[in-house]
């Protein structure tokens, strides 16, 4: 792990190709938390593309609006969801028609940073 940063709703972990979010228990996510991902974009990873992880562990509210705004980081190159709970496949479905980003979901952590490593090394190709 290169990087953990404390945010107003959880953590997020930084490694070379991508960040991982950890939200908080009974939090919502909101436009106002999403400023800190646009911090990390630009601090992390000035010049360089990543993914986003959101590693659902935690029960918390997302706002699939968020997506809207976080699809304007012109070096993100895409969403990846995280958890084996039914109801978290189920609602990443909707935020992925928010997003103008591709947006995947996992069951597994390690499916999604294998698969935001190649998402990186393709659009470093491009």
């Amino acid at each position: 792990m290169m990087h953990i940063v404390k945010t107003s709703v959880g953590v997020m972990q930084v490694y070379e190709n991508y960040v991982i979010g950890i939200v908080n228990e009974g939090e919502t996510v909101t436009d106002l938390s999403n400023a800190d991902l646009f911090k990390i974009a630009k601090t992390h990873f000035k010049n360089k593309k990543f993914v986003y992880i959101s590693h659902r562990i935690n029960s918390y509210a997302v706002d699939p609006v968020i997506y809207i705004q976080a699809s304007k980081i012109e070096n993100l190159v895409g969403f990846a969801i995280v958890s084996s709970k039914k109801i978290a496949r189920i609602n990443s479905q909707i935020e992925q028609i928010f997003s103008k980003k591709p947006l995947k979901t996992f069951t597994e952590i390690n499916d999604a940073t294998e698969w935001a490593n190649n998402a990186v090394r393709e659009a470093d190709d491009k």
